[in-house]
């Protein structure tokens, strides 16, 4: 089921999101729901704020990138960041804050400890585009959004764009949900 994606805007993008306790059916079609909604926006990363759920849950799939074609579609629950190497500057945008990009400085390499759809524990490092969207996604179980991390210089030049999203003026090609309009969270 293709599930709203919630905007700039809206509180739980803000809040820091709850682990999970285990993987049960409700779960299960969360991250169904989560995959299917990812890809008719046409994004590579999704997590669960983004659809309403305060869960520590995110999924990617970056196999539409050139030179990621092989890679598998991937679930990560609870991640937590074990270390990080380098750095890499790269242009950024979010399914939450449609119609805005810009240059975001991470860490080029990450080790994750996490959770895969199993609820088994997982530890990866992971580099390239996968640990950029998995840092991207995690900020979001975190309630940080990638403007908050746009240098100030560059800041301003999206702030016109965050003032419309937040006043509820929306372009996405895909099903949002804007805030005062429907509820910020879901019981799963």
């Amino acid at each position: 089921m293709i599930l709203p994606i919630t905007i700039y805007s809206d509180a739980i993008l803000r809040q820091r999101a709850k682990p999970l306790k285990g993987v049960d059916a409700g779960v299960e079609e969360l991250v169904q729901s989560m995959f299917e909604s990812m890809r008719n926006a046409s994004g590579i990363g999704l997590a669960a704020p983004q659809v309403g759920y305060s869960l520590r849950l995110l999924v990617l799939d970056v196999s539409c990138i050139k030179n990621y074609e092989q890679e598998q579609p991937l679930v990560v629950i609870n991640p937590h960041i074990l270390s990080v190497r380098g750095s890499c500057e790269m242009e950024e945008g979010c399914l939450s804050v449609p119609g805005v990009q810009g240059d975001v400085v991470r860490p080029a390499v990450i080790m994750l400890k996490y959770r895969n759809e199993r609820f088994e524990e997982q530890v990866g490092e992971f580099s390239g585009m996968f640990a950029r969207v998995l840092q991207h996604e995690i900020d979001h179980l975190d309630g940080t959004l990638f403007v908050d991390r746009v240098q100030k210089r560059h800041r301003r030049k999206i702030q016109k764009e965050l003032s419309l999203l937040s006043s509820g003026v929306v372009s996405a090609a895909y099903p949002v949900s804007i805030p005062d309009v429907v509820s910020n969270s879901h019981p799963l």
